[in-house]
């Protein structure tokens, strides 16, 4: 049986990488002083009555959930500064405040949260159908507190919610598959390329290879650590830019979704005055508007070139398909061949896919979306 200590009471001396500062700098792979011990084995001498809360999740080896569910616990006002405490040893999990990813319950009301046992099948709820991981679990229990703490706002504000479900989707949604084993497509053939370069391969190869010739029980431990430091990192860096940059852009797709039939009577057409993150907002307001025809083409302003963009709306927020794809005839093409044959001067390039075209004005990018709608 293991511990780690999280002496969180003192986030800057020893564990700056678990002080919760709203949108603040943070540095996921901090270390603390080499000087202090920071993981040590359990033994009899350890008090059976801490003074902080503690939190339990098995040993050996380690994934991606249990690692990022013990940070997320400790940003949560109940579990602030507890220690961590490593075992399978049923009694021992008993007696712990809260168990992740072991111990066969699942029960908020007495924070267990464990995915592994029969018959289990709880998910995050809000459209999503994903089973949940220990993560998910935490997430879904503590999620909107965590936000609302890095937001400054009330847990009742709408943008506390707003970004709670975009966390979700955009993060947390693929750790929970991918621990309980969920393929991204259904499909039996096998993938065209192996892709080890996601968070939980990353968790995952931060284990201590069998090599190592120390495979002490303080040695997992200093693992672990990094685990959920990396893990607990891109979570913050993930829910940080979406409050930056992804929820501020709202606003902007609402006013522009609304004033979309001033561009074009089709309403098939949406400008963006400014380039923004715009895809996934106009899903979902297009759905709570129930809005009919769906846009088909954005135009923007790309802000490097000064060009502008017209760009194909996808079937949906992950697919490469296109609503109405640029038309096939301009594909390939750029400048003058472009434009001789679209008619638009100024056209400067159409993707071979047809999922986007530029043209050096305004006038032309909305000449190119209004004649595309009409093949």
């Amino acid at each position: 049986m293991q511990t780690i200590s999280k002496a969180l009471n003192t986030p800057r001396k020893l564990f700056p990488f678990f002080h919760l500062s709203p949108l603040s700098s943070f540095s996921p792979m901090a270390s603390p002083s080499p000087s202090l011990k920071r993981v040590y084995p359990f033994s009899t001498d350890s008090p059976t009555h801490a003074p902080l809360k503690r939190v339990g999740t098995h040993n050996g080896s380690f994934h991606c959930d249990e690692a990022l569910g013990c940070f997320m616990i400790l940003l949560t006002h109940k579990f602030s500064g507890a220690h961590i405490i490593r075992t399978r040893d049923p009694q021992v999990l008993e007696s712990l405040d809260a168990v992740l990813d072991v111990g066969g319950v699942y029960d908020p009301s007495r924070d267990r949260y464990d995915h592994h046992q029969k018959g289990f099948g709880e998910v995050f709820g809000h459209g999503f159908l994903t089973k949940l991981s220990s993560a998910g679990l935490v997430y879904k229990r503590f999620g909107m507190e965590i936000i609302a703490k890095e937001l400054k706002l009330e847990l009742a504000h709408p943008d506390v919610f707003r970004l709670f479900i975009s966390v979700y989707r955009n993060f947390m949604e693929a750790i929970d598959a991918i621990d309980n084993g969920i393929n991204q497509y259904d499909t039996d053939k096998p993938p065209r390329y192996v892709n080890n370069t996601s968070l939980s391969s990353r968790v995952g190869r931060l284990n201590l290879d069998w090599t190592d010739p120390d495979q002490s029980a303080e040695k997992e431990n200093e693992a672990f650590e990094k685990a959920m430091s990396l893990a607990g990192g891109e979570f913050l860096d993930n829910v940080r830019s979406l409050a930056k940059s992804w929820l501020p852009a709202r606003s902007i797709v609402v006013d522009c979704l609304l004033a979309r039939k001033d561009i074009d009577p089709s309403g098939e057409i949406m400008v963006l005055p400014k380039f923004c993150p715009w895809k996934l907002h106009l899903f979902e307001l297009e759905e709570e508007m129930k809005s009919d025809p769906l846009v088909k083409y954005v135009v923007y302003q790309d802000e490097r070139s000064k060009h502008w963009r017209v760009q194909a709306v996808a079937v949906s927020p992950d697919s490469f398909e296109s609503r109405k794809p640029l038309p096939e005839q301009w594909r390939g093409l750029r400048d003058g061949d472009l434009s001789e044959k679209s008619g638009i001067p100024g056209s400067v390039f159409v993707h071979m896919s047809g999922f986007i075209g530029g043209n050096v004005s305004y006038e032309g990018a909305l000449a190119m979306a209004k004649a595309a709608l009409k093949f």
